[in-house]
C-alpha cells in the first residue's frame, strides 16, 4: 500500500523544534517491514506543500500525528487529504488519545488511534488491505471492518463516535522485536541539534527511546498510556545506539525516555556496554530528564563515562507543599539538591525544568521556585507557565475550580509567556509577571552572565541566543 505519514506544522516557536518525530519513524519502519511504500512529510521543516505531496504520491492511507498544539492543523490536513484523494485518514497522538470522540467526528478523519500506535496501525493496514481485495471498496472504512480492532475510535453509520476496548501496552519483549526507526525517510539535514540553545553540534542529532511509559502520574503530564513502565534490554538499546552512530552518522544522541533511570542496574549495564563497544565518544543528552530521587553519583558517573554530557531534572516547584499536594511529584527538595550536587561532582551539566502558575500557587510559592532555581544554578533553567493539557489532572482541576482562558487548542502553546487559565487568587497577570521575573532573576545575575559569556557555544549560537533573550528577558520586561 502507498502510505503517507504526516507531522502537521506546529504552533511552537522554531527554536524549540529540534528533532524528527520518533513516533512517525516507528510507524514508517513497521509499515516498510510489511512491504508498504512509505513517504513522510514533516510540516515543521519541509518546504514542499502537503498538497503537492498528496497529488504526486496519491496515498491510499494517510496517518497524521498530533499533540494539543497541532490538533487543529491535523484536522485541516485531514480535510485537505479528502479534498484531493480517496485515502483513508488515520489520526493518532497524545491529543486524539485523550479526546478521541472530538477528532472522530471531524470531517476528513476516518479512524482515531488511541495510545501506542504501532500494533493498532498494523492491524488497521491489514484490515484496509483485506477490504480492498475482497470488495474493491473505496471511501471510509465501515464498522464491520473496524469493530474487532482494539484501541480505536470511529464514526458509526449514524455519525456517532464508537470506541473499541483499549489495547494493552506493548510488552517489553515485543518492543525488542521492533525495527529501528526509518530515519532514511526523513530530511535529516533540515533538523537542528537536540538542544540548540546550549550546544553547537556539527552533524546529525538523532533521538532514541530505550523505554516506554512512566510509573508516576504528575498532575501536569499527559501520559497517553497506562501507568506501566516497559524497558528494552541493554543489549537491544546499545544495538540501536551503534546503528545510529555507525550507519546513520549520528554526532549526538538524545534519550527521549520519560523515566530512563527507573531501573538502576539497566542504566549501569547500558553505560558499560557503550564503553565496551567504543561508543562513548559520541555525546548524548537526556531530553526529558531523569528522576532526581533515584540519581546518585554512581549512576551519573557511569552515564558521564559513557558519553552523557548533560541531564535534565524535572524540578517543577521550589515549594514542597506545591510539589506534594499540587504536582504529586513524589519528590523532595532535598532529593533535588542531592541530584544536582551529584551531577556537579561527576562533571555533568544540568538543565532544570520549572513551572510557574500551578493551581494553588501564590506569589510567595512562585518566589520559592525562582529562589530554588538560582540555588541549584543549572546550565539552563527552563521556566514554563503551567498549562492544563487534556488528559491531565491539572486539566480536570482547572475545569472544576477555575477558568480556561485559551479559546482554541492553538492557544495551548506554553512558550509564549501567556497564562492559559486562571484560578481563584491566581490571576493570569500575576503568573505572566512572575514568569518574566523568573527569567530575569535567573539569567541576569552577574555570576550567571559571566558563566554564559565564557561558554564557547554562546558565541557559536549567538543569533539564536539573542532572539531567545529578547523574547524571554528583554522583550518581556
Amino acid at each position: 500500500m502507498r502510505i503517507l505519514l504526516v507531522n502537521p506544522k506546529s504552533k511552537l516557536p522554531i527554536d524549540t523544534r529540534t528533532s524528527p518525530p520518533l513516533g512517525l519513524a516507528y510507524l514508517a519502519a513497521v509499515s516498510e517491514q510489511r512491504g508498504d511504500f512509505v513517504r513522510v512529510h514533516d510540516g515543521d521543516v519541509e518546504s514542499t506543500p502537503l498538497e503537492t505531496i498528496i497529488r504526486q504520491f496519491a496515498p491510499e492511507v494517510v496517518g497524521i500525528t498530533a499533540n494539543t498544539t497541532q490538533i487543529m492543523a491535523a484536522w485541516r490536513d485531514a480535510e485537505l487529504v479528502k479534498s484531493l484523494c480517496d485515502a483513508t485518514v488515520v489520526l493518532g497522538g497524545p491529543h486524539p488519545t485523550t479526546l478521541p470522540d472530538e477528532s472522530a467526528i471531524k470531517l476528513g478523519v476516518d479512524v482515531v488511534v488511541r495510545s501506542e500506535g504501532e500494533m493498532t496501525w498494523l492491524e488497521l493496514l491489514s484490515a484496509f488491505e483485506r477490504r480492498a481485495a475482497s470488495h474493491s471498496a473505496s471511501g471510509a472504512p465501515t464498522g464491520a471492518v473496524l469493530q474487532s480492532i482494539a484501541g480505536i475510535t470511529y464514526r458509526d453509520e449514524h455519525g456517532k463516535p464508537v470506541s473499541t476496548p483499549d489495547r494493552p501496552p506493548i510488552p517489553a519483549a515485543e518492543l525488542e522485536q521492533m525495527p529501528f526507526p526509518a530515519w532514511h525517510l526523513f530530511s535529516l539535514d533540515l533538523y537542528t541539534n537536540l538542544q540548540p540553545t546550549v550546544d553547537h553540534v556539527e552533524g546529525r542529532s538523532l533521538p532514541i527511546l530505550t523505554s516506554r511509559g512512566c510509573p508516576y502520574r504528575c498532575s501536569y503530564c499527559s501520559q497517553i498510556g497506562p501507568r506501566r513502565w516497559r524497558a528494552r534490554s541493554a543489549e537491544s538499546v546499545v544495538a540501536e545506539w551503534r546503528w545510529l552512530v555507525q550507519d546513520q552518522g549520528a554526532a549526538e544522541i538524545g534519550v527521549l525516555d520519560d523515566s530512563f533511570n527507573i531501573d538502576r542496574q539497566r542504566v549501569l549495564d547500558i553505560c558499560d556496554r557503550l564503553v565496551d563497544k567504543g561508543l562513548s565518544h559520541v555525546p548524548w543528552i537526556m531530553i526529558n530528564g531523569i528522576r532526581a530521587n533515584i540519581a546518585d553519583e554512581t549512576v551519573l558517573g557511569a552515564m558521564k563515562r559513557a558519553g552523557c554530557i548533560r541531564t535534565a531534572f524535572g524540578v517543577e516547584s521550589g515549594n514542597q507543599k506545591i510539589l506534594d499536594s499540587v504536582v504529586d511529584k513524589h519528590l523532595t527538595l532535598d532529593q533535588v539538591r542531592a541530584a544536582f550536587k551529584a551531577a556537579r561532582a561527576v562533571g555533568m551539566e544540568t538543565i532544570g525544568f520549572f513551572i510557574v502558575g500551578l493551581p494553588g500557587e501564590t506569589e510567595a510559592t512562585m518566589d520559592d521556585t525562582i529562589r530554588f532555581a538560582c540555588e541549584l544554578d543549572p546550565v539552563v533553567a527552563n521556566f514554563s507557565i503551567a498549562t492544563p493539557f487534556p488528559g491531565t489532572a491539572m486539566y480536570e482541576t482547572v475545569k472544576a475550580q477555575g477558568r480556561i482562558l485559551a479559546e482554541t487548542w492553538d492557544d495551548f502553546v506554553f512558550f509564549e509567556g501567556k497564562a492559559r487559565f486562571e484560578m481563584p487568587g491566581l490571576p493570569a497577570e500575576l503568573v505572566e509577571r512572575k514568569w518574566k521575573e523568573a527569567y530575569r532573576r535567573f539569567y541576569l545575575r552577574p555570576k550567571r552572565i559571566a558563566r554564559t559569556l565564557a561558554r564557547k557555544e554562546t558565541w557559536l549560537r549567538l543569533p539564536r541566543t539573542a532572539r531567545m533573550a529578547w523574547r524571554t528577558v528583554v522583550g518581556s520586561a
